[in-house]
């Protein structure tokens, strides 16, 4: 297979996503030249036979500019009338800019409702691979004019990753204010280093990636740390790069050395699994012991109460719950078939005593594999 940036030569269908901090200046207002340049690179990524797919923040941004504004207002629906002025703004930049390279763009806005139920994220799958086969480059918005906290996808890293997951991306470029992931905060500590790969996300790598980011963007380090967790586990290797760099997608696809890339894992996830991983809202978590979690990794058994050791959240049976290994690193996520209330009775017990604790006709898995996904 080659390493992780060999590999991103060999990328067919590429989804990038660019941060507020990228299309603007300090002042706030639309850095016209950058986002040209980034549209021509796209284009002409195109024109060399490649799928394209852009996943764009900046909707708020450049309805401030619009409006005259110094300042994001406080208000959920002063927000959202915004965003809804500048959506119009960007994508009719977005369109003209790519009309001028000799590209169709599709405008796709989603919310978290669209990958929460089954059929929608299946019915945004086929949206977004027709246009894609009409030789068009989707142009992807969370709904910021509708969205409130409760069905936001939460920021456009996760989103661009879920996108990833929904057209079985090849690649995920993620640009930012930032050339990737540092040892330490670089604004604080000059001596950072960056680092080139991370092949797995530990608790160690969640640990440098706290801390918010730009003053404009909402997604710091650990959004898109998120993201990365995501692809990889669905396949996509991802990369973290500057925004401001010149050629910078050119360079990250002809496998140079440029900020920080999360390989694919070998396997990707089948439709419906990542479906179930990544568009369900995380409702709890699970903790397993140590022989638990090698027997999930080296045979892909299921979760028995046995294994588990803690549970945290106020979860019902039917719930998608994260599964968290002693040193709390995320190995999986799967549907969960007891309520916390029940599973707090019945950590650490053997199987046959699971129906004189619950009572009656109970399930003897935590979370059946078949409804769970590894995500190391």
């Amino acid at each position: 297979m080659g390493t992780a940036r060999e590999r991103l030569r060999e990328a067919k269908r590429i989804v990038v996503k660019v941060g507020t901090s990228t299309l603007t200046h300090e002042t706030g207002k639309l850095n016209l030249h950058r986002i040209d340049l980034l549209l021509r690179e796209i284009a002409d990524l195109k024109n060399q036979g490649k799928e394209m797919i852009l996943v764009s923040s900046g909707a708020i941004a450049a309805g401030l500019g619009k409006l005259g504004l110094a300042q994001k207002p406080d208000s959920i629906p002063e927000k959202q009338a915004v965003a809804a002025i500048g959506q119009g703004v960007l994508m009719h930049i977005y369109e003209k800019l790519f009309a001028e390279y000799g590209q169709v763009m599709g405008q796709v806005l989603l919310t978290k409702e669209n990958s929460v139920q089954h059929h929608q994220y299946i019915h945004s799958r086929n949206s977004l691979l027709a246009q894609l086969s009409m030789g068009a480059i989707p142009v992807i918005n969370e709904n910021d004019a509708v969205a409130v906290d409760e069905i936001k996808i939460g920021d456009n890293d996760n989103l661009s990753a879920m996108v990833a997951t929904l057209v079985d991306a090849d690649a995920l470029i993620i640009l930012s204010d930032i050339e990737g992931l540092y040892t330490a905060n670089p604004a604080t500590h000059p001596e950072a280093e960056l680092i080139a790969e991370i092949p797995e996300i530990t608790p160690e790598v969640e640990a440098i990636a706290g801390g918010a980011g730009s003053k404009l963007g909402t997604g710091g380090m650990m959004t898109k740390i998120q993201a990365a967790q995501i692809a990889m586990s669905a396949g996509v290797t991802m990369v973290i790069a500057s925004g401001s760099r010149e050629n910078v997608l050119r360079d990250i696809l002809t496998g140079q050395n440029i900020g920080t890339v999360f390989p694919a894992r070998e396997s990707h996830l089948r439709v419906r699994k990542s479906w179930l991983a990544f568009g369900k809202r995380l409702a709890g978590e699970i903790v397993v012991d140590a022989g638990c979690a090698k027997a999930m990794r080296e045979q892909g058994a299921s979760i028995l109460p046995a294994g588990v050791t803690a549970c945290d959240g106020e979860f019902a049976a039917g719930s998608t719950v994260r599964v968290l290994t002693a040193s709390q690193q995320e190995i999986a996520r799967g549907i969960v078939n007891f309520s916390a209330g029940d599973l707090q009775k019945i950590l650490g017990c053997q199987t046959e005593k699971l129906t004189e604790i619950l009572n009656g006709d109970v399930p003897t898995e935590v979370i059946h594999r078949d409804n769970m996904v590894l995500m190391v």
